[in-house]
């Protein structure tokens, strides 16, 4: 299917690895020039080196308002703005202090906040424009295990839902997608610290992970990144333009809602 996205230029946060890697291969697939900030260094270099020419590197913390800034200096404008970058820790909520709530809120909430107030009037202005925000199930089902994250990933519906009743008349959409737990280098780590077995191999982290945490999935396994990607690439194409202010779940049928 040709996503009719050719010649669009797009923005991937967190796109050194993880999902938003795979969101920026699945764009520059359908022949859309993406860039893609981060904090430089070998990561970012070697990204954008697989990519191949039509990715673009950008030296820019975006946990960070003069990062930000940064980015919006060397990149005034775009197409499609994926707000994909985030962290998490597992830690009890009596642990996490106030340097913690307010680092996790300004790396997955304000990154996406600060960029959105640069482009998203300029796609309002020209008719034309895609938001999107990688959330999370933990947005719905909290995670007793870092209810910070959870807090951080509700935020963001919210904000792409304001956003989306901004748009009326438009052909700009705001969406969120709300992935499952997903394959990445980090989610190994973040299994085995959580495993009853400190020497458990992957496979059997993943297995208890799911067992005993996320028993609802109904996939029971870690999602590949590329399936969120897709996913991503057609909400971000022309094809989408009946979806807007929506939150589309992709995480394995943990959440046993209907809606």
């Amino acid at each position: 299917m040709d996503l009719q996205l050719k010649g669009k230029k797009a923005i991937v946060t967190g796109g050194t690895a993880g999902i938003g890697f795979a969101i920026a291969r699945v764009l520059i697939e359908e022949g859309v020039e993406v860039t893609i900030p981060g904090r430089g260094g070998k990561k970012l270099s070697e990204a954008v080196a697989t990519l191949g020419p039509s990715a673009i590197a950008i030296e820019a913390d975006l946990g960070t308002a003069a990062g930000a800034a940064t980015l919006i200096e060397r990149v005034p404008s775009t197409d499609i703005l994926i707000n994909n970058l985030g962290i998490y820790e597992p830690i009890p909520f009596a642990e996490i202090t106030d340097e913690k709530w307010l680092k996790i809120f300004e790396v997955n909430v304000l990154s996406g906040v600060r960029l959105a107030r640069h482009y998203f009037p300029q796609m309002l202005a020209k008719k034309s424009g895609r938001v999107i925000f990688i959330s999370s199930e933990s947005a719905i089902m909290t995670p007793a295990e870092m209810v910070h994250y959870g807090m951080t990933k509700t935020a963001q519906l919210a904000i792409a839902r304001g956003l989306a009743e901004q748009t009326r008349g438009t052909a700009v959409t705001v969406n969120s997608i709300l992935p499952g737990p997903t394959r990445s280098a980090g989610i190994v780590g973040f299994l085995k610290s959580i495993s009853s077995d400190p020497n458990a191999t992957t496979e059997q982290a993943e297995a208890e992970f799911f067992e005993k945490h996320r028993s609802s999935s109904l996939l029971q396994r870690l999602i590949e990144d590329r399936e969120i990607a897709t996913l991503a690439a057609y909400i971000a194409s022309p094809l989408s333009a009946a979806t807007n202010g929506a939150s589309l779940r992709a995480e394995g049928g943990l959440l046993k809602s209907i809606a």
